[in-house]
């Protein structure tokens, strides 16, 4: 029986089709820009699957990789995220009425530290924190093993931790947002990017360069008070950024350098990109789906 899957994104909605333990037939589709969009795309991909679902011996259900405070018993996303409409509702009902299958719903960053925890990145770790760096900035803290949600499922949400007086860290420093803060200064009416502005510091040019140390100086400054809270043995960094590999060693060169600063040099911690890439969160999804049905 195959599961089919989908991670939520600000900018894209990732998709794929597990099947006997590996991840097949993978897609990726602009994220909609309402409900209705979007339950009529799911369904189009659900169709999609379902027409060659003899190939994967008929579809178990659906496992879903949302932004937000996602409340898994109840099957609603509270908080915000960079996708308004799916909030605050009984998304997860609507769901199983729209498919006819069983659905089950987790936080991304938690479907991400799920599948690194398992068999990725933190394999090995007993205490792990993790950072989804994409539209937004969102977070996941495992200690001895186990997801830490926290009593009102903020647990892990880095991104809301405040950069300076008035601003959050995902709003300062996610990828997504210090692009569209370059473009609006140049007054780019193009689409552009955080790969845009990446691509452009490494040309050389300052303004981007500038951008481009604002995330770094953020992100490490965030990875180190996560690390004198939870003392993590490992960092491990997914969502859209985890392609870009040479992230890594400018961020834990920053992170060694501020618990050097604040005399905390004797925490010896790792910075890893997620094993599992930008399929983390899809292979996550479904580790919670069996979770969630064996449960039932």
């Amino acid at each position: 029986m195959a599961i089919i899957c989908f991670d939520f994104g600000g900018t894209a909605v990732k998709c794929g089709c597990y099947s006997q333990q590996v991840l097949v037939d993978k897609g990726v589709f602009k994220t909609p820009s309402s409900w209705q969009e979007m339950k009529s795309k799911l369904k189009k991909i659900y169709d999609h699957y379902d027409c060659h679902q003899t190939q994967y011996g008929g579809i178990e259900g659906i496992a879903i990789s949302a932004p937000g405070s996602v409340d898994s018993s109840k099957g609603v996303i509270e908080g915000i995220s960079a996708i308004p409409y799916i909030h605050h509702f009984p998304i997860v009902t609507e769901l199983k009425d729209w498919f006819s299958k069983p659905v089950a719903i987790e936080n991304d960053a938690n479907c991400a530290a799920l599948a690194e925890m398992s068999a990725g990145s933190a394999k090995d770790a007993q205490t792990a924190a993790f950072f989804i760096i994409g539209s937004g900035i969102g977070g996941a803290i495992c200690i001895n093993r186990k997801l830490v949600k926290g009593s009102h499922l903020f647990g892990g949400e880095f991104g809301y931790f405040l950069a300076n007086k008035t601003r959050t860290v995902s709003e300062t420093a996610s990828p997504v947002a210090l692009a569209r803060a370059y473009a609006t200064e140049k007054k780019i009416e193009t689409a552009f990017s955080g790969k845009d502005l990446f691509r452009l510091a490494d040309t050389g040019n300052y303004d981007a360069q500038v951008k481009v140390d604002q995330f770094y100086e953020t992100i490490s400054r965030t990875m180190h008070t996560v690390s004198l809270v939870i003392d993590p043995e490992v960092i491990v960094i997914g969502g859209g950024i985890s392609s870009r590999k040479e992230i890594l060693k400018p961020l834990e060169k920053r992170l060694n350098e501020l618990l050097k600063i604040s005399k905390a040099q004797g925490l010896d911690v790792s910075v890893k990109l997620a094993e599992f890439g930008q399929d983390a969160n899809l292979i996550g999804a479904v580790a919670h789906f069996k979770e969630t049905m064996s449960q039932s």
